[in-house]
């Protein structure tokens, strides 16, 4: 479980398939405090440590993985936002987070709001994922707050330190986004689908 709180970036070094695998080479500040079998989210994908070496570690996505995710986008050199699993007492900063991406979003429009901006991303409505009105999301594993919330598509305002300490900085309009929409809320919709 994760809360949505980015501890640090993570640059890909390496991309290597094997089979229907993708084996992932990540360098980061934070792997002197990573072990073999921890789970850690890269922008909102839980993937499990199989290796570490030095300042880098490895990731591996398996087909099912690749095909829901943005991963498949990643290119040596990307970032990426990394939080290792929340230890129990911890303070919930964010909201609860799987680390299961529901579906991939795009981003629609940014806005530039004199010292913050405004992200607009559209997701496609088949899945029957929802949004609400200043409900929670996740974004590349950032948690967030929703405004604008459409059938669709929704918005999120974006703080100067959310900025400039995750890849928000690195989107531009088309950039393809991991979404994991609130667990409460995908559960209250399936209860109410079965009432039908």
């Amino acid at each position: 479980m994760f809360t949505g709180i980015i501890e640090s970036l993570g640059v890909i070094r390496a991309l290597k398939k094997d089979n229907d695998n993708l084996h992932i080479t990540i360098a980061t500040s934070l792997t002197n405090e990573l072990k073999i079998d921890q789970s850690v989210a890269h922008n909102g994908v839980c993937l499990t440590v199989v290796g570490i070496n030095d300042n880098e570690y490895v990731v591996t996505a398996i087909r099912e993985t690749l095909e829901k995710t943005n991963i498949s986008d990643w290119k040596v050199g990307n970032t990426v936002n990394l939080e290792r699993a929340m230890r129990l007492g911890d303070r919930l900063d964010g909201h609860i987070v799987q680390g299961h991406v529901d579906q991939i979003g795009i981003c629609k429009n940014i806005e530039n709001a004199n010292g913050s901006w405004y992200y607009t991303f559209e997701y496609d409505e088949k899945p029957k994922n929802i949004t609400i009105e200043k409900g929670s999301i996740t974004v590349n594993g950032v948690s967030l707050t929703v405004v604008n919330s459409q059938r669709n598509e929704f918005s999120v305002a974006i703080i100067p330190y959310t900025y400039e300490h995750t890849n928000f900085k690195n989107f531009e309009i088309g950039t393809k986004v991991n979404l994991e929409f609130d667990v409460i809320g995908k559960y209250v919709a399936r209860i109410n689908a079965y009432k039908l």
